[in-house]
């Protein structure tokens, strides 16, 4: 038989070796090293010592499993879900809280010094409740045909495989109470096998379920939801394909969250923060920073349906929202005429277009806030710096983009003045950060 060489395909030593953690990355796994090269072990802290086996290695770095651990940090707790180390959803339960926020915080310190020289600390890092702060979480159906019966839960880590959940302490017990019941439920159903996903939000209205199914529900199915409605004073919406959402009975009222004294009607398909609590720090701490001021004009970009937008509002001259998904500005609109608010402008607009030449930029712009996705906002940078406001702040939910994007405005000029760890996913690898900068230089407390 013929064999080819391929430049790329690299033999793993399949030998055992020690090694002792000096590190953890964000993502919660052990940083050693051996024979010159970066070793990345998932489950392994610093301090600890282990035998490990190498599973994939590059040039640069290699991954490993662990074998044996020869010795315990006292980082190390027990994980407190039945399903760890089997789902996929969180990653670092046996990580104690203090080094999984320490360790982000140091990421995305070195990412911001790596990419832009500026040495700038994190903190204070913006907390969250270690456990019970998720308020939104999707989980896939599968009907497993031997067991005949119906998986819930999240996918196992890296694989498609659905680990069956029956508790979730990350969510908010609201949620949580529902997964055995509303399993049973579903599991009831005529369509059990066309089953999508399941979604549950947590609005301040009350629990709500966004049920995605693949062919349309007999009336018999639809009359064991409302039970389960009723029993659980939950609202159910049916997804019957990703844009015709509707409510199981006709009397259910639209959902609704806080932020900052306001009230922001939503639909379940929109985008909410995950997080309540550290979202509501998120945006006291972004408007203090901003400084606002009854005369200054600010620009929200990528502002979804006006988390930040709104709040603004109550405080200053005039706010322009503006926002690349057209169902999100519709919401905003509707949230700004329910909370009286007459001085904000919602925009649907391409935000990689020129946006200064924007009509509703003619005026200017004193101040701006972005909060863009894990992409970053490579597109506007520029346009930002034209618009020439005092200070901007960013919100990322991508630390690697933000340290990318900074470059832009610091070689205009402007001046990093304060950064923040947001602990927006606790033991996840997730790291949400803002950062806040000026035409000018100043002291931030």
């Amino acid at each position: 038989m013929v064999q080819f060489y391929s430049p790329n395909r690299r033999s793993v030593n399949r030998g055992i070796i020690s090694v002792t953690a000096d590190n953890l990355d964000a993502q919660g796994q052990g940083i050693a090293r051996h024979q010159g090269k970066t070793i990345f072990i998932s489950g392994l802290l610093p301090g600890e010592q282990a035998q490990i086996q190498l599973t994939e290695e590059k040039r640069q770095f290699a991954k490993a499993r662990i074998v044996k651990r020869l010795s315990d940090s006292p980082h190390r707790v027990a994980p407190y879900c039945p399903h760890f180390n089997v789902c996929g959803g969180c990653q670092q339960q046996h990580v104690a809280t203090e080094l999984q926020v320490n360790t982000k915080a140091s990421v995305l310190e070195h990412l911001i010094q790596r990419e832009t020289g500026i040495r700038i600390s994190a903190h204070p890092i913006i907390h969250s409740p270690e456990y019970g702060y998720r308020r939104r979480a999707r989980l896939g159906l599968q009907y497993h045909a031997k067991q005949r019966t119906l998986l819930m839960g999240f996918r196992q880590s890296q694989t498609n495989d659905l680990v069956n959940i029956k508790h979730c302490p990350v969510m908010r017990p609201e949620l949580e109470q529902l997964l055995q019941p509303l399993h049973q439920c579903l599991n009831r159903l005529q369509a059990v096998k066309r089953l999508g996903h399941v979604e549950l939000v947590l609005a301040e209205s009350g629990p709500l379920v966004v049920l995605r199914h693949l062919d349309p529900l007999k009336h018999e199915d639809k009359q064991t939801l409302r039970t389960f409605s009723l029993q659980h004073q939950v609202a159910i919406y049916l997804l019957g394909d990703e844009k015709s959402l509707e409510p199981l009975m006709a009397e259910q009222a639209a959902p609704w969250y806080q932020v900052d004294g306001l009230k922001l009607v939503f639909s379940p398909q929109d985008f909410i923060q995950v997080n309540d609590g550290v979202n509501q720090q998120m945006v006291t701490q972004a408007l203090a920073w901003l400084d606002l001021q009854p005369t200054d004009r600010v620009l929200d970009l990528f502002c979804g349906m006006g988390n930040f937008t709104l709040p603004i509002a109550t405080k200053v001259q005039a706010v322009v929202g503006v926002e690349g998904v057209a169902e999100l500005v519709a919401s905003g609109q509707y949230n700004a005429r329910l909370n009286q608010l007459h001085n904000v402008d919602f925009f649907h607009a391409n935000l990689e277009a020129e946006i200064h030449r924007q009509p509703w930029a003619a005026q200017g712009f004193n101040k701006v806030l972005l909060d863009p996705a894990r992409a970053g906002a490579a597109g506007v940078m520029a346009h930002i710096v034209k618009l020439a406001p005092e200070k901007v702040v960013y919100v990322s939910c991508n630390p690697t983009t933000l340290a990318r994007d900074s470059k832009v405005l610091l070689e205009a000029g402007y001046h990093l003045v304060s950064v923040r760890m947001l602990d927006m996913f606790p033991h996840t690898g997730h790291l949400e950060s803002m950062a806040l900068f000026c035409s000018e230089p100043m002291d931030i407390e």
